[in-house]
């Protein structure tokens, strides 16, 4: 469908792009200080916070620390986390889940008090659950609840956000799509918040909604935001694979509960990989696998944990219905798996407060690179650091936002003709867990001759596809210019880790070259 034209303007005092956790829990702290509206790309409903099952991960439990938390998340991303960010992450993660708790966050429970997990690389028990392995879904329930009930805080889900809205070099608002109209329609506030969440999608192979195709990061990019570490990409290393069906996550719990990885022949192969076997970082465990695929000649490894009566029906009751679904038992036989895209460490740079490189536009979530990931997440990390980054996005878009602007610049249009499935191919081919200089290099020649908008009406297929090549040439340029190994970067013709490149990648439109900081 053609657009018409571009509607009146609309105004609010505060656009949060996104209707996941980050966006919720910014646009409760936003209720207080104006009217705040939370752009939908599809239904509410439909984020990457609903799908995420691992939990999310706090030190609250009587055996574990802060400091602890800490630790772990550090050693998790290779050298190369903020630890300014980390420390926020952890300190700030108790009071702001006694907060959802507090809200009506129902999290998993044994005989009255928190049941904690543990999941990879965690050396204590503390990633909370909420029915088994729907854990993202609860704590946006939960949001969502709290800010509906804003008189402030309105949602709308329109087809797309086509743009960010600049003038003098500011952001000043959002460019909506509504197909269904057949309008653009412009909207202007004092600040805009970036909590699109994850580029999954970008990727052939992928645990994200079909929603994640990076549009927060190209848009970033576009307006001319600095973007960092989008190099780093954690590859989920057990994805259900079967023929025609969409990748599933089947969440690390499984392994936190004992859940063992065995190759098609039914031998166990992590065990002498590294000390903590199945519970090793992702990036070890999807690297793992994909060499373990390569020995035998097969599209799939083996994950295992029956003959334990009808625990997984119980204790994962998601992921066992499932699967189910495509004939597979969990308590009775193995399920096929094989690594997956699935979570974006670098993203729209940020400091700590969820200020990006331009004024007026904050990012928080996934979309957002505030170093706390660094080179790997640490698991369940991520949910925690949508709340609070979330809410320090929220209270500092309170203290330094602007009037509304009275006009904007007219965005370019980025709608581009082209093949996305050959695109995502080529990401996962040329871009995924192993990559190597030449193939990068490939990969930015065949993407730049797809540079050129097209002529054709706009709409969300085009605008996911141009979001789609601006993110996958940036995950290769950023690729190329880090000539190391580390964490979730792993290139074949630069297999160690270099003291030189124990920092941060940076680009942006006004100076393209990858530099390190």
């Amino acid at each position: 469908m053609g657009i018409k034209a571009i509607s009146q303007v609309l105004r609010t005092d505060y656009v949060v792009i996104g209707a996941g956790v980050a966006g919720l829990r910014a646009a409760i702290e936003l209720a207080n200080a104006g009217r705040v509206l939370v752009v939908a790309k599809d239904s509410l409903h439909e984020s990457s916070s609903e799908y995420a099952q691992g939990g999310i991960a706090v030190a609250l439990s009587d055996e574990d620390d802060v400091k602890l938390h800490e630790s772990d998340t550090l050693v998790a991303g290779d050298g190369l986390c903020n630890p300014a960010a980390v420390h926020t992450l952890v300190s700030e993660g108790p009071p702001a889940i006694e907060e959802l708790i507090s809200w009506g966050a129902d999290f998993d429970r044994v005989n009255g008090k928190l049941d904690f997990a543990r999941e990879g690389a965690h050396s204590r028990h503390r990633v909370l659950h909420s029915h088994g392995d729907s854990t993202g879904k609860e704590i946006s329930r939960a949001l969502y609840h709290v800010a509906a009930a804003c008189p402030n805080v309105t949602f709308q889900g329109f087809s797309a956000v086509a743009d960010l809205l600049m003038h003098d070099g500011r952001v000043v608002g959002a460019l909506a799509l509504d197909e269904k109209s057949g309008t653009l329609i412009p909207i202007l506030s004092r600040a805009v918040l970036l909590a699109t969440g994850g580029l999954g999608r970008v990727f052939a192979s992928t645990t994200n909604p079909d929603v994640a195709t990076g549009d927060g990061v190209a848009m970033a990019w576009r307006a001319g935001a600095v973007i960092s570490d989008l190099e780093f990409v954690q590859f989920h290393p057990t994805a259900l694979r079967l023929p025609g069906v969409p990748s599933f996550l089947l969440s690390e719990a499984l392994r936190g509960e004992g859940a063992k990885l065995l190759s098609i022949h039914g031998e166990r192969f992590m065990a002498g990989l590294h000390p903590m076997a199945e519970l090793a970082p992702r990036d070890v465990v999807a690297r793992a696998i994909v060499e373990q695929m390569r020995r035998d000649g097969s599209s799939h490894v083996l994950l295992d944990l029956s003959g334990r009566g009808d625990f997984v029906r119980r204790r994962f009751p998601r992921i066992h219905s499932t699967c189910l679904s495509h004939g597979i038992d969990l308590d009775l036989s193995p399920a096929p798996v094989g690594p997956a895209a699935h979570y974006a460490m670098g993203g729209v740079w940020t400091d700590l407060h969820g200020r990006t490189s331009l004024e007026g536009l904050w990012a928080a979530g996934e979309v957002a690179c505030t170093g706390v990931h660094g080179a790997n997440r640490l698991a369940s990390n991520s949910l925690l650091e949508g709340v609070v980054f979330g809410r320090r996005a929220g209270l500092d878009m309170v203290s330094l936002a602007h009037s509304p602007a009275a006009s904007f610049e007219n965005p370019p249009n980025p709608a581009l003709a082209a093949d996305i499935v050959s695109i995502r191919h080529l990401a996962s081919d040329l871009c995924g867990i192993v990559r190597g200089g030449d193939g990068l290099r490939e990969a930015i020649q065949r993407l730049s001759a797809l540079h050129s908008p097209s002529a054709g009406p706009m709409d969300r297929a085009g605008l996911e596809c141009a979001a789609t090549r601006t993110v996958v040439e940036l995950i290769a340029r950023c690729g190329l210019a880090r000539e190391e190994s580390r964490g979730a970067h792993r290139r074949i013709d630069y297999p160690k880790i270099l003291q030189a490149f124990q920092k941060h990648s940076m680009i942006s439109r006004s100076r393209p070259e990858v530099r390190f900081e």
